[in-house]
């Protein structure tokens, strides 16, 4: 077991609450789902902006690094910061620059007012995820994977609701009806205010209690752990980029089918991964992450190598298996990491979230470029292999106490 130490008496120490908030938890994964409909609104109408201003795959590729370079660049240092000074009443700022993006993004005039318009957008994660993780967190009770599953669920849902939102109402409105979608945001940012209050009540002004900050294992052992999570998180996140980024471009192209429909089966693939993230985190309380982790990714590598040779129904139910079984990691990865440095909630939760982000991002890039090199068949015969990454997992130890 772990010593109890006194933390610095510079820090703020968050007063942990003594049961499982749900109201709080159902606000922020609710303030969550607002932000990732948003923000998954731009890799929803890549097909639109690809027509607008004639771009290749691999400029759409740049886009998608643009957005998300910008949050993982950010992340880590918010995190950072907030871990020593938080910063409650930060969270509706985050959801305004995810607004201020979104609105540049409807009238856009040429690709570099994309690429600042998907900035803004990246601006806004990096804001939000760090202190939203550290909200869940402390609202949890002890229950950390139930915590950061429901916190979770609410981007991932969001992040499905996007691709249909950009089906029905941006497709036949065009690209300047994202500007409507600012009143989510302002229902964001007002949700964010109260959970900024309550968030803030908890912050001891400047003298600490005692809290738990003595790392499970040695520091050189730490180090090795933490590359083989960063080694799971590339197998899972470039493999995931390949679908938001090319998923609906891949059905056009083999199947035929209309960018609507296209559409709806990338909402197939977001809404199982949304169900697959819920499911992770208290299955990981019951039996350990590392289970969930080792099953998770390596367990959907024979439904990835199935998925570029399957037909149309084949190919939407490949991918409703492989959202859902891959997602179950999510939340385990974050909580697992959390509890092998203890007291640093934001900036792992920054850096984990950046990385999510940054390798997805470096991914769609490199893979944008490689589809107009070769093509898109190729590419997702490519990313099929990714999940074999997953063997690592074995190298995980189990931190249960």
């Amino acid at each position: 077991m772990a010593k109890t130490l006194s933390a610095p008496a510079t820090t703020g120490t968050i007063i942990e609450a003594t049961g499982t908030v749900f109201p709080i938890l159902l606000a922020i994964s609710f303030s969550h789902l607002l932000n990732d409909v948003m923000q998954s609104l731009l890799p929803a109408i890549y097909p639109i902006l690809k027509t607008n201003y004639a771009l290749d795959f691999g400029q759409i590729g740049l886009i998608t690094l643009a957005f998300q370079l910008t949050a993982s660049m950010l992340q880590p240092l918010v995190g950072l910061y907030t871990d020593r000074r938080p910063l409650p009443y930060s969270l509706p700022f985050g959801m305004l620059a995810t607004l201020a993006g979104l609105i540049m993004l409807a009238y856009a005039a040429h690709f570099w007012s994309l690429l600042v318009a998907a900035s803004f957008v990246g601006l806004g994660s990096s804001v939000f995820h760090p202190e939203a993780s550290r909200v869940s967190r402390h609202a949890s009770g002890g229950r950390f994977g139930l915590a950061q599953s429901i916190f979770q669920v609410g981007g991932n849902a969001g992040q499905a609701v996007g691709p249909l939102l950009a089906a029905f109402i941006i497709i036949p409105h065009g690209q300047s009806s994202l500007a409507w979608f600012s009143l989510a945001a302002l229902t964001g940012m007002a949700v964010l205010a109260i959970v900024s209050r309550w968030y803030a009540t908890r912050v001891a002004p400047r003298r600490a209690t005692a809290i738990d900050t003595v790392p499970p294992l040695a520091r050189g052992r730490t180090i090795w752990v933490l590359t083989i999570l960063v080694v799971l998180l590339f197998s899972k996140f470039v493999y995931v980029s390949s679908l938001n980024t090319f998923y609906t471009f891949y059905t056009i192209q083999t199947f035929g089918v209309s960018v609507q429909t296209s559409q709806v089966l990338l909402f197939l693939f977001l809404g199982a991964f949304a169900a697959g993230v819920m499911v992770g985190g208290p299955i990981g309380d019951r039996i350990g992450r590392k289970r969930v982790i080792w099953f998770s990714i390596l367990g959907v590598l024979p439904f990835t190598l199935a998925l570029p040779y399957a037909n149309l129904p084949g190919t939407a139910a490949l991918t409703v298996v492989i959202g859902f079984v891959l997602a179950s990691a999510s939340s385990a990865i974050l909580v697992y990491a959390q509890e092998l440095l203890p007291g640093r909630v934001g900036l792992i939760a920054g850096i984990f979230f950046g990385l999510a982000f940054g390798l997805g991002g470096l991914g769609a890039a490199l893979l944008g470029e490689l589809v107009d090199a070769t093509s898109l068949a190729f590419v997702f015969r490519l990313c099929s292999v990714l999940p074999a990454l997953g063997i690592c997992a074995a190298f995980l130890p189990d931190l249960r106490r």
